[in-house]
């Protein structure tokens, strides 16, 4: 299992509630978390066998932006 890194615009606490239902499901509670006091907003996704692409989605369907970061 590898640990993902992405720069999004979720950047508050309203913002991580709105995405939650969406990254629990595609990585799981608890495999997530993001960085709301970094500038780039960083989402960190660990402890899951999910691609970038369902992370990705995952998000983009909260209404939120997205870029994965280079490992």
């Amino acid at each position: 299992m590898s640990t993902l890194r992405f720069k999004t615009n979720i950047n508050c606490g309203s913002c991580i509630k709105a995405v939650t239902p969406s990254l629990n499901q595609e990585v799981g509670a608890n495999n997530w978390q993001v960085d709301t006091a970094n500038a780039d907003k960083i989402l960190t996704v660990s402890g899951t066998e999910a691609t970038p692409n369902q992370v990705v989605k995952a998000v983009e369907a909260a209404g939120f932006d997205i870029q994965p970061l280079a490992s």
